[in-house]
């Protein structure tokens, strides 16, 4: 199994792959909105986007970071990996988070100098409404769900298009149009456009979205069970995307940045 990467390529990784998804979220809704007065085409074509931006983040920058780029996730894995041993310590969400945060708020500028709008304008739409911060608890319960769900499954390998193709569903059957993301929230507060959130309804969605990633993991444990701890001579069980012991399936996205084996002759690689 390879080292994992230094934590400051790790965090950068974070940083850098919140960037491009705020700017695919972002860059696509302004276009969007260029093209097309249609609000159900410009919602399509936002969420098309941001299912193929998102897939191909994970599958690039996964066996470096485990591609979080979202606290949520990383808060998520941190705490199911106290009791297994096998999941990021808090020196590494201390280094995630910032990462995100800063990523998800260059992500936004970035996405406006492409297109001519002001580097840096608080968006003016709120986002207010009890029923909004439903949507964006269960948005983020469905996303922690299937992340750790699928590593407890053995089916880690098909994070990529699994997690992009949920986000992409997300969009239309929450009345929030699924933030499901406390980094892209925040980020997406910088541009006042299409995809924007005014400043004053960041803290309800943020608060709910911590709610809905508490929810995930009871229901991941629920549907698969808690892990168990690591013992000293057994290798740990994968969680949210990590290394599987040797007889499972090959993993895409490790938590921890470690790069997976290359599989043998008698074994075939099903690969965000």
């Amino acid at each position: 199994m390879s080292t994992p990467a230094p934590l400051v390529r790790r965090a950068a990784v974070e940083g850098l792959g919140t960037a491009a998804l705020v700017t695919v979220v972002v860059g696509s809704g302004i276009q969007a909105t260029e093209l097309t007065r249609d609000v159900g085409t410009q919602l399509l074509a936002n969420s098309l986007a941001t299912v193929f931006g998102l897939g191909v983040l994970i599958a690039l920058l996964g066996p470096v970071s485990g591609a979080h780029f979202n606290p949520a996730v990383t808060l998520a894995a941190w705490f199911t990996g106290r009791r297994t041993g096998d999941g990021p310590a808090l020196r590494d969400v201390a280094a995630y988070l910032p990462a995100q945060v800063a990523g998800a708020i260059g992500g936004a500028m970035l996405a406006d100098a492409m297109f001519g709008e002001p580097l840096v304008a608080f968006s003016a739409h709120e986002r207010w409404a009890g029923h909004l911060w439903l949507a964006e608890a269960v948005a983020t319960a469905g996303l922690v769900w299937l992340i750790f769900g699928l590593a407890r499954a053995g089916r880690a390998h098909l994070t990529p298009p699994l997690v992009a193709s949920y986000i992409g569903a997300a969009y239309w059957f929450t009345s929030s149009t699924s933030f499901a993301n406390p980094a892209v929230t925040i980020g997406r507060a910088f541009t006042d456009t299409f995809a924007g959130i005014a400043p004053t309804s960041v803290p309800p969605f943020l608060a709910a979205q911590l709610i809905g990633a508490a929810a995930g993991l009871g229901l991941a444990a629920v549907c698969f069970g808690r892990p168990a701890p690591a013992q000293e001579d057994e290798a740990p069980l994968p969680l949210a995307g990590q290394q599987p012991p040797a007889d499972k399936d090959d993993v895409l996205v490790p938590h921890t940045g470690q790069q997976p084996p290359a599989p043998s002759s008698e074994e075939s690689t099903l690969s965000r």
